[in-house]
C-alpha cells in the first residue's frame, strides 16, 4: 500500500500518517510519582547475620528456641538510601521479610538492620579515613598473639588495643605457644592495661576458661596470620572447619587462611572469626576515645588545659602531674605510659 493517494494532495495524505499524530495511550505506571513511602514490613521477623559471601547472607532466626533456623538472605530495595547503601555485616541484628522458613533453596530479604551497640572498623593505613567494617556488636575482642614462630608484634597488638577502646569493646590477650618461647618480655609492654591475659601452648589451649569468658557475650577474634587463630576457633567449636596454615621458615609470617569473617556460636556466645591482617590502620580513630577507656587517666585529665595532647612534652598537663605525684599509685606510671603509646600509635 503506497502511503500517497492519486488525489494530488500529497502534503495533506502524508500529515493524516505522519508518526507525531499517532495517539498515544497512557501508562497509569509509567507516568505514576515514585512514592518515597517504604512498606512498613510489621511481619519482619528478626535475625542475627553470621556469615557474609558475595551478597548472600547467613543469618539465625529464632535462636535458642525450638523453631531456630538458619536462613540465607539478600539485601532489599529499602536499605538503599540517598547517602548510599546500607552495609550489613557479621554481628548485625537485622529484620527479614520474604521466605523465612529456611528451607533448601530458599531466600529472605534484609529489610532493615537494626541499631547497633558496637562497630569494629580499620582503614587501609592511618591516612585513609575510609573505614571498613569488620564486625557489629561485640563486646569481646580476643587479640591472639604467639609468642614465637611468628614473632609477636607489640605495635600490631598497640593498634587492636586502640581500634577495641575506639569502638568501645573490652580486649582479652591470647599468647599461643608459650611452649616455644617465653612470653613475660612481651607482656611487660602490657603491664599498666587492665586486660586479661590467656595462655597456652601449641598442642593445648585453656578450653575451660576460655568458654567460660566466652558465655553470654560475642567476641571477635583477631590477630596476625599464623599466630593459631583458627586452630583456636577449631578447638572451641570442632564442626567449624577453619583452614589452618603453616608459617613460612624463611619469611617467618603466616599464611592467610580465613579468607571471610564468620560467627559461631559457643553455649550462649559468640565467637567471630576474622581474617588475620598485617596491618590495623587507624585513620578513622577519634582520640578522645582512648582517654575513655582509662577511665582513672580520664578523671585527671578533667584539669588539663584546653588542646592537651596529654604527650610528655605537654605543657601543664594535669595527667603527667598527677602520676608523678603518685595520685595514681605504683602503676600510674606504667598506665601512663601506656596511655601515651598509644596515643602516639595513632601519628606513627
Amino acid at each position: 500500500m503506497s502511503w500517497l493517494t492519486d488525489d494530488g494532495d500529497d502534503e495533506g495524505d502524508y500529515a493524516e500518517y505522519d508518526e507525531s499524530a499517532a495517539k498515544v495511550r497512557p501508562n497509569p505506571k509509567a507516568n505514576k510519582p515514585r512514592s518515597k513511602n517504604r512498606p512498613e514490613h510489621a511481619d519482619a521477623i528478626s535475625g542475627r547475620v553470621f556469615s557474609v559471601d558475595r551478597g548472600r547472607y547467613g543469618v539465625w532466626v529464632d535462636e535458642n528456641t525450638p523453631d531456630e533456623r538458619q536462613l540465607i538472605a539478600t539485601k532489599a530495595r529499602e536499605l538503599r538510601t540517598q547517602e548510599g547503601r546500607i552495609s550489613v555485616v557479621a554481628g548485625d541484628r537485622v529484620d527479614l521479610v520474604g521466605d523465612t522458613t529456611g528451607d533448601e533453596g530458599s531466600l529472605a530479604r534484609i529489610v532493615r538492620v537494626q541499631p547497633r551497640t558496637t562497630l569494629l572498623r580499620r582503614s587501609a593505613d592511618d591516612t585513609d579515613a575510609v573505614e571498613r567494617i569488620i564486625v557489629a556488636n561485640a563486646d569481646q575482642m580476643l587479640i591472639v598473639v604467639a609468642s614465637a614462630n611468628p614473632e609477636p608484634r607489640p605495635r600490631l597488638v598497640d593498634r587492636y588495643l586502640v581500634a577495641a577502646f575506639d569502638a568501645g569493646i573490652a580486649p582479652i590477650l591470647v599468647i599461643t605457644k608459650t611452649d616455644l618461647a617465653d612470653p613475660a618480655e612481651f607482656l611487660a609492654n602490657f603491664a599498666g592495661l587492665d586486660i586479661r591475659v590467656i595462655q597456652s601452648r601449641s598442642d593445648e589451649f585453656p578450653l575451660d576458661e576460655l568458654h567460660a569468658i566466652l558465655e553470654g557475650h560475642t567476641t571477635v577474634a583477631v590477630g596476625h596470620s599464623g599466630v593459631g587463630k583458627s586452630t583456636l576457633v577449631n578447638a572451641l567449636v570442632p564442626d567449624a572447619n577453619r583452614a589452618v596454615g603453616r608459617v613460612n621458615d624463611v619469611t617467618g609470617r603466616g599464611r592467610h587462611t580465613s579468607s571471610s569473617t564468620i560467627s559461631y556460636r559457643v553455649g550462649t556466645g559468640w565467637i567471630v572469626d576474622t581474617p588475620g591482617v598485617r596491618s590495623f590502620g587507624l585513620g578513622h580513630v577519634d582520640p578522645s576515645n582512648i582517654l575513655k577507656s582509662f577511665t582513672d587517666l580520664a578523671d585527671l585529665a578533667r584539669d588539663c588545659p584546653r588542646g592537651c595532647t596529654h604527650l610528655p612534652d605537654a605543657p601543664d598537663c594535669a595527667i603527667v602531674e598527677g602520676v608523678a605525684a603518685g595520685r595514681l599509685g605504683e602503676l600510674g606510671a606504667e598506665r601512663l605510659e601506656s596511655f601515651q603509646r598509644l596515643i602516639t600509635t595513632l601519628g606513627s
